[in-house]
This record gives C-alpha cells, structure tokens and sequence, in this order.
C-alpha cells in the first residue's frame, strides 16, 4: 500500500512537470527575446540571442530539451533562471516562507471560521435566522477572490490605514492577505461541514446518546464533530492546493514576495526553469499532504 501511494506521488509529480514543460514549450514567444527586451538594449542582437539559445538548450528539438531538463530534475537540479542567472533551487527556497506561512495562516483561519460556523449552525432550530447562516458559505465562496483582495485594500488601508497595503514586514502585513485567502476557503469548509453534520445529526446512534441523557454540547464535541470532519479531511489536500493557487493572485495584489509572486513573474517572462520549479513544488507539496492526510484517515 506505502509503495502504491509513492509511486502514485511519483506519477502525479512526473505527469505535472511533463505538462508544463510541454505548454511552455508550445508557446509561441521565445524567452531569450522576451529577457532580452525588458533589458537596456534598444536592439536585439541575433548572434546574442542564438548564443544564449544554446546555453540554455533550447536550440535543441523538444525531446532533446525534455530529456535534459528531466535529467537535471532527476538528480535534484532544477537549473538557473533564463532572467537572473540565479539558480532556481535557491529562488525556490527564498519564496516559500512566505507562501507557507500565508497558506497555512489561511487554512488554519478558515478550518475555525467555516467549522465553526457550520457547528454553530447545526445546533440552531429551525428558522430564518438558520436559513440566513446557512446561505453564507454560498455567497462566500461565489466571491472572486481579484475582487476580494481589492475590497479589503480599500476598506483596511486606503481608507482606514489599519493595515498596510503591501510588503512582508510584521504580522500586520499578514493580516489582509490571509482574510483575502480565508474568507472562500472558509465558505467552502462550511459547506462540506455543513452536509457532513446534517448527515451525522441523523444518526441512530445520536439519538440512542440522547435517550442516555447526552446533552447537545456533549454529543456535538464528542461524536458528531468527530465524525463530521472525516469528509473534510479527505479534502485537506484540495483545500491547500487552491490556497496555493490562490497565493498568485494574493501575493500580487497586495506585493507580497512568495511563490505566487515568483510564479507570476516567471510566467511573464517565459522564464521556464523557474516556472517548472514552481510548479513542480507545488505538486510536490501537494502529493505530501495528500500522503499525510492518507496516513492519518481512520
């Protein structure tokens, strides 16, 4: 069973990189152009641009390139940056503090909020007031997150000045982009939570606790939660997954320096081995929560 789970791991984290290789390789610019361009020459020199064409191999036909790049990612090295020069290990390295400790921040805030509110729900009797809880999650997660990210700087920094608008310095600079990533996160948590709990609610065994003389309190933190989180935890990994995806668009918005930020940029300028690096930890990430969410499934 550990191997099947490694090998699958293997092939996810293959299949992925493959993948992006093959898109940036379709692309129509050329990165060496593009680099370039954004320097000080108001000219492109040919001899220059074939020059560092064959530095980076990318004169050579497609399966030449692929079997070179999977060799170097097969003993560990994910080469250097077509912009900087920087090897990509180190920029890797560099960005993903701050991305995991904005990701993590994320999911620990909305694992509280939309569990919370789900619970808190769940024991509510029937009425409007149940009806209105409930068709937040819904309205949550319909918010797109571009536009989430630009209301909260508006309202928090422009306005108020309560919170800084960009940057990594302090906890306050934390602050908006972790709302910004947790507000859709916890409505979707809510969501699953909150069928997850209906389900369990109606449960013979809940009832047969209550006949016992099980108070609400009681069977809610000792069986129903318990058995309710099962199905969210399944999805830890989905859920960590979107907030990675989600830090693209957070970092860039509020200025941040992350993986997403780094993505963003190697993404403009075709900047290929670093895009291939980013995503390919990404992927690896999220094999090895998935991994650890397996282990830890009753």
């Amino acid at each position: 069973m550990l191997l099947w789970r490694v090998l699958q791991g293997a092939a996810v984290l293959w299949a992925t990189w493959s993948l992006t290789f093959l898109i940036l390789y379709i692309l129509p610019s050329d990165p060496i152009t593009i680099m370039l361009n954004q320097g000080e020459q108001s000219t492109v020199d040919v001899a220059q641009v074939a020059a560092l064409r064959a530095q980076y191999h990318l004169d050579l036909p497609i399966w030449q390139q692929y079997g070179l790049a999977l060799w170097k990612v097969l003993h560990l090295d994910l080469g250097r940056s077509i912009v900087s020069g920087d090897n990509v290990t180190y920029l890797i390295a560099q960005a993903l503090p701050a991305t995991l400790l904005l990701a993590f921040s994320a999911l620990i805030s909305a694992l509280v909020i939309g569990g919370g509110l789900a619970a808190g729900v769940s024991v509510l009797p029937p009425g409007r007031i149940k009806s209105a809880l409930l068709a937040l999650p819904s309205l949550g997660a319909a918010l797109p997150m571009f536009w989430l990210g630009l209301l909260l700087l508006q309202l928090f920094s422009f306005n108020h000045a309560w919170f800084p608008a960009m940057g990594n310095v302090g906890w306050q600079s934390l602050v908006l982009p972790t709302l910004a990533l947790t507000i859709p996160t916890a409505a979707m948590i809510a969501q699953v939570m909150n069928r997850s709990l209906s389900d369990v609610w109606r449960r013979p065994f809940i009832d047969a606790l209550r006949l016992k003389g099980a108070g609400t309190a009681h069977l809610l933190w000792q069986h129903v939660l318990p058995n309710a989180a099962i199905p969210l935890l399944t999805l830890t990994g989905m859920i960590f997954g979107h907030l990675l995806a989600g830090s693209v668009i957070t970092e860039t918005i509020f200025s941040r320096q992350g993986l997403g930020r780094l993505a963003e940029g190697a993404v403009s300028a075709q900047d290929i081995p670093v895009v291939q690096g980013v995503v390919l930890t990404a992927a690896l990430i999220f094999v090895a929560i998935n991994f650890i969410t397996d282990a830890l499934y009753p």
